[in-house]
């Protein structure tokens, strides 16, 4: 993988980037759709890569894991053969699906102990075994397998988690390097700083996880409940340490709003199921706010989705037919509403990326951000 730096806002430290992978080339900043198992819900992949234009997707190691296995999945040859996406894909590491199975699992020095959401059944993940699985897997970017803190989080207990994290890393890093791609093209691997809330804690994992020297690297353990201003100000903190030259990916982030701010801070790189699981429920993310179409002011609207309908062309159905469709229950209504965040989503980064090689990001940022946020 290579990253190159393409541009630099000069009043924030927004920067546009270009990361190149063997499955593709990705612009950044850019928001990753979610395919939790294997498919970004409600979506098919010829929409995903010429409607939505998406340029990278994520893949869940825990949940390709269970199901349908990794047999199966080597089988057809890795998750780009098996899905049908020939684009870049990132997998996680299965450090968050561990963090929300608190009932069902055990954190220890060798690796976590789970059982299965599905059946039950017992399972261990070490820093080792979630390398090889993440190698059959076949992603393109591989994550470090961490624990995510939750918040609020005892300074005492993220303290040891991050030095257990760190510790997990250097056997990933090790068990990484000492094993080969499966499938005939080159994999990257990304570390992860954690540290909850905590000043000390985040620069010091942020210090540890540069050391190391991968090609790109990660924030997690933030967008798990901590207010926006937290989330923002634990970000700053770590991009300020962690490598320029490098990606740097902030986990499981967020809303428009939250998506610009941070960007306005550093992070080239995105991902989080809400444009995809809030459409399910009939929330909207729109240029001008944020809409929940089951309400019943929209039940005569006749008006596209988006006022922009050249922009959207592929979703411009009219607010009172995706009420209808919602209310109905009807598939159809979760289809449009998850294409329309998505297209959403694609193009706040788009443009924002656009905005920066123009020198024009942070006012532009500023009257999007007040825009973005408000309810319609």
């Amino acid at each position: 993988m290579k990253f190159n730096l393409k541009a630099q806002d000069p009043l924030s430290k927004a920067r546009a980037g270009e990361i190149t992978t063997d499955h593709g080339t990705i612009q950044t900043p850019i928001f990753m759709p979610v395919g939790t198992a294997g498919t970004v819900k409600a979506v098919h992949q010829h929409e995903l890569k010429n409607d939505i234009k998406a340029q990278i997707i994520l893949g869940n190691t825990y949940h390709l894991y269970l199901r349908p296995g990794l047999d199966t999945i080597e089988k057809a040859g890795g998750l780009h053969k098996f899905n049908g996406w020939d684009g870049p894909i990132l997998t996680d590491s299965g450090g968050y699906q561990v963090y929300s199975l608190t009932e069902v699992r055990k954190i220890k020095e060798e690796g976590v102990t789970f059982r299965s959401h599905i059946d039950g059944s017992k399972h261990l993940f070490t820093p080792e075994n979630v390398m090889d699985i993440q190698r059959t897997i076949g992603a393109d970017i591989i994550m470090a397998f961490d624990e995510c803190t939750p918040y609020p989080c005892e300074y005492n207990y993220a303290k040891r988690s991050i030095e257990m994290t760190h510790r997990w890393l250097k056997r990933c890093c090790d068990r990484f390097d000492s094993t080969q791609p499966k499938y005939g093209y080159d994999q990257t691997f990304f570390p992860i700083v954690q540290g909850s809330v905590y000043k000390d804690l985040r620069v010091r994992s942020a210090e540890v996880i540069a050391s190391f020297e991968r090609e790109g690297n990660a924030i997690g353990g933030l967008s798990v409940g901590e207010p926006a201003e937290e989330m923002y100000a634990m970000t700053e903190i770590v991009c300020d340490i962690l490598p320029e030259q490098k990606p740097r990916y902030l986990m499981g982030v967020g809303t428009p709003v939250n998506i610009l701010e941070n960007i306005a801070l550093g992070i080239d790189m995105f991902d989080c199921v809400m444009p995809t699981r809030n459409a399910r429920n009939g929330m909207l993310f729109t240029k001008d706010g944020i809409i929940n179409i089951k309400n019943e002011k929209w039940k005569n609207d006749f008006s596209p989705i988006e006022a922009d309908s050249d922009l959207f062309a592929d979703t411009a159905y009219t607010k009172a037919y995706l009420r209808h469709l919602i209310h109905s229950g009807e598939m159809l209504g979760a289809q449009i509403a998850t294409l329309h965040n998505l297209h959403f989503y694609l193009w706040l980064v788009a443009e924002a990326r656009e905005k920066i090689i123009a020198g024009e990001f942070y006012n532009w940022k500023k009257i999007m951000v007040n825009r973005l946020g408000q309810r319609l």
